[in-house]
């Protein structure tokens, strides 16, 4: 009998541990809202955020022209009622290059911080949950992939990899003859990949690893763990739900930083090949024109600037928002 009702006493006891933590979870992300929405900076960064959302998903339908278009008769214009950023110097419409570029900066940002966001979280749990041992090798995995400059290494690896790629496509298409592996565009855009989410995950491992550190000290998981809730479930019903918020932080962060990656490698000629429209070879290939034709890096440039600054806007509401205490008076 009195086994049967430590039992039931159990259960109920860790029925009220996930109902408490539910809730708390649920007023805290009601309260994060709130503080967002009232950070000027963060609503005009959210704006910006939704305004490259829509480009990414809707400008081929909005741009009056493809990113490919030439008008002969209008080459290397300024701005005006037929073409309202001007052309570049072969004729092409540079508000519609501007919205397909914001597509593939979306692209590689969402794909890139996905696969980064994924292999983090696991080896951060792996390093915080797994013992010594895995803290310890996964450390020092970690500290290697991070002691070189995140550009250079993304640009040895889109280097080391893109010959190999390239070849395997080649050999597929000669094989079977299917169209898709005569297109390089999306080769490049998985070399890209490859390099970004590389260079990206170790922060996601760290910051993971860190908040389980200081999360598994709490007393609603001592508490579960004392009436015999097994570590796997600890660690995925209340371990990683609590340590999200700063994830969700750093991933604002991440998502305008590998914009700014990926135009770096396209302007050094190892990410996104033109004719493809991207921000970075945009820039690449009318640098030259700078001193007596500024609109044609002036565009792609300031609007990588606005929209890495307003990401950034962002990620400092949804810090401010999700980490009160962290917030610095003025």
């Amino acid at each position: 009998m009195s086994e049967s009702s430590e039992t039931v006493s159990n259960e109920s006891l860790r029925e009220e541990l996930a109902g408490e933590s539910a809730l708390k979870t649920r007023s805290l992300w009601k309260d994060a809202v709130g503080r967002l929405l009232r950070n000027r900076l963060s609503v005009i960064g959210l704006v910006i955020t939704i305004l490259l959302l829509i480009g990414a998903l809707f400008g081929p339908y909005i741009a009056p022209y493809t990113y490919t278009e030439q008008d002969l008769l209008n080459v290397a214009k300024m701005p005006s009622p037929d073409h309202w950023l001007g052309t570049d110097e072969i004729g092409r419409d540079l508000f519609s290059r501007v919205l397909w570029g914001a597509r593939t900066a979306t692209l590689v940002a969402i794909f890139t911080t996905f696969i980064s966001v994924i292999i983090g979280v696991i080896i951060g749990a792996i390093a915080g949950y797994g013992g010594a041992l895995a803290d310890n090798i996964t450390g020092r995995i970690i500290d290697i992939v991070m002691s070189v400059p995140g550009l250079l290494l993304a640009a040895l690896i889109a280097v080391s990899i893109k010959e190999p790629v390239v070849t395997w496509a080649e050999n597929i298409h000669d094989a079977s003859g299917f169209p898709l592996f005569a297109d390089t565009t999306w080769l490049d855009l998985l070399v890209v990949f490859g390099g970004l989410a590389f260079v990206s995950w170790p922060g996601y491992a760290r910051l993971i690893r860190g908040q389980i550190f200081s999360l598994r000290e709490e007393q609603y998981i001592e508490a579960a763990k004392s009436v015999g809730v097994s570590e796997l479930k600890i660690a995925l019903r209340h371990l990683l739900p609590n340590a999200i918020g700063p994830v969700i932080v750093t991933l604002t962060f991440s998502f305008s930083s590998a914009m700014v990656l990926e135009s770096s490698l396209s302007y050094l000629g190892i990410g996104v090949q033109p004719p493809q429209a991207s921000w970075g070879n945009m820039i690449a290939s009318n640098i030259g024109s700078w001193s007596y034709r500024p609109w044609l890096v002036a565009v792609p440039a300031l609007t990588l600037a606005i929209v890495t600054l307003g990401i950034n806007f962002l990620g400092d509401g949804l810090n401010d928002a999700l980490n009160p205490r962290s917030k610095r008076s003025i």
